[in-house]
C-alpha cells in the first residue's frame, strides 16, 4: 500500500475513530485501525465490538492499493504532530512507514486478517433527520442516561417515532430528559414499530459528527444501527431490554406554573451550590408572591442564599433539587426562559422549554 494524505483531514478522521478503539482490551486488534486503499479513496475502519466506525477519506493520492492495520495510540499522535501538509504512507507485511518533509515513522501492526468486520451502510435509508436537529437532541438527552447500572435499559437513549417526530428520552432513575426533533419524512410502518435504545456511547460519538447542512440516514439491521453522515458510517448493537414506561412519571396536574429567565436562573443555581458539600449537596428553592430564594450549606463551609425577583402569586412552596442536576438541564436550555411546573415539595419537579424539551427532577429531602 502507497498512500499520500491530505493531513488535516486523516488527522480528523482518526481523532474521531481513536474514540471508539478501546483502552484496555484482552485482543491487541482491537486497539488499532484498520487502513484499506482501494481505486479512488481509502477506508478507515475502528471498533470495539459494539459500536465500529467507517470513515472513507477522498482527499488522497493512492499509488498503490493495499491494506494494514496499524495501533491508533501509535498512530494518532504522529500524525497529530506532523507538520506537513501531505503525509506519506507506505505499507507491507504488517509494518507501516511513515514520511514527512524532514520525519520518518515505522509502525509496527497486526494482521489485517485478525480485523473484525465493520458494517457498511447498505441499502436506503429507513430515518433521515438533519445532523444539527440530531445533535441538539443528543445534547439534550445524552446527559441524563444512567452511567454504570444494571439496568441496561437506561445506560442508553430511547428514540421513539411517531410519524415525523422522534423523540429521544433518557433517565438514569433520579432525572428524565425528552427531546423531540422532527425528521426528513415519517418511516414505513416496520420502523415504527421497532423499540430502539442506543447506547449512550454511540449517541455521544453521533455527537461529534461534523458537516454543516448534513442529512444523517439511518437503518435498522437485526439488533443494529447503522447511521451514515456524509463520508462517516457509524454502526452499533442496540441496548437490549425494556426501558422504562417514562410518561407514567411526567407530571400532568400540577397546579403551580411560572417562567424564569433561563440565564439568571443558571447563575442563581451555581451561586447558591458554592458552598455545598458531599454530605449536603442539595440546594432549597424558596417559591413566595413575588420572589424566589435559593440556598444552600454545609455545616463545615458556610451558608449561600441568591434572591431571584419573579413573578409568581401562588402559595408558596419550599422544594430541594440537586444543583448539579439543575445545572446540566439549564445549560442546555436553547430558550432565553424557561417553564417550571411543582405540586407538593415530595413530587418531581418539571421543566419545559417551549413545546420540545422537558425535564423531570426527583427532589430531594434537606431534613
Amino acid at each position: 500500500m502507497k498512500v499520500n494524505f491530505n493531513r488535516a483531514a486523516l488527522s480528523d478522521a482518526l481523532g474521531l475513530l481513536t474514540s471508539v478503539v478501546p483502552s484496555r482490551t484482552p485482543k491487541p486488534v482491537l486497539r488499532c485501525v484498520k487502513i484499506v486503499a482501494g481505486t479512488n479513496d481509502v477506508r478507515i475502519s475502528a471498533t470495539d465490538l459494539e459500536v465500529g466506525v467507517n470513515c472513507i477519506l477522498s482527499e488522497v493520492q493512492i499509488d498503490e492499493a493495499g491494506e494494514v492495520v496499524v495501533p491508533a495510540d501509535k498512530l494518532a499522535p504522529v500524525i497529530r504532530e506532523s507538520i506537513d501538509e501531505v503525509i506519506a504512507m507506505e505499507a507491507a507485511e504488517g509494518k507501516c512507514e511513515i514520511r514527512g518533509a524532514d520525519s520518518h515513522f515505522t509502525i509496527y501492526g497486526q494482521e489485517a486478517e485478525l480485523f473484525p468486520p465493520v458494517p457498511e451502510f447498505d441499502g436506503a435509508a429507513q430515518i433521515e433527520i438533519a445532523l444539527d436537529s440530531l445533535q441538539g437532541g443528543i445534547e439534550q438527552t445524552l446527559f441524563a442516561t444512567a452511567k454504570e447500572s444494571s439496568r441496561y435499559a437506561i445506560n442508553g437513549v430511547l428514540w421513539e417515532i411517531k410519524g415525523k417526530k422522534l423523540m429521544f428520552v433518557a433517565t438514569d432513575g433520579r432525572r428524565l430528559a425528552q427531546a423531540k426533533l422532527t425528521l426528513e419524512s415519517a418511516p414505513d410502518e416496520q420502523v415504527l414499530k421497532q423499540k430502539i435504545i442506543v447506547p449512550a456511547k454511540t449517541m455521544g460519538l453521533l455527537g461529534k459528527l461534523s458537516g454543516e447542512g448534513e442529512v444523517v440516514a439511518v437503518r435498522l439491521v437485526d439488533n443494529q444501527i447503522v447511521a451514515q453522515c456524509g463520508n462517516i458510517v457509524v454502526s452499533s448493537n442496540l441496548v437490549e431490554g425494556n426501558f422504562p414506561k417514562y410518561q407514567d412519571i411526567i407530571p400532568t396536574d400540577y397546579d403551580k406554573k411560572l417562567s424564569l429567565p433561563t440565564d439568571a436562573m443558571l447563575s442563581a443555581v451555581r451561586r447558591a451550590s458554592l458552598l455545598t458539600s458531599e454530605d449536603s449537596r442539595g440546594i432549597k428553592l424558596s417559591f413566595t408572591s413575588g420572589s424566589l430564594v435559593l440556598t444552600g450549606s454545609a455545616p463545615e463551609a458556610g451558608d449561600a442564599e441568591v434572591d431571584m425577583a419573579i413573578e409568581y402569586g401562588g402559595p408558596p412552596i419550599e422544594i430541594g433539587f440537586n444543583p448539579a442536576f439543575m445545572v446540566d438541564v439549564l445549560r442546555v436550555i436553547k430558550t432565553p426562559t424557561l417553564e417550571i411546573e411543582l405540586g407538593q415539595p415530595d413530587r418531581p419537579g418539571l421543566i419545559k422549554s417551549g413545546n420540545n424539551f422537558l425535564y423531570v427532577l426527583m427532589p430531594i429531602n434537606l431534613g
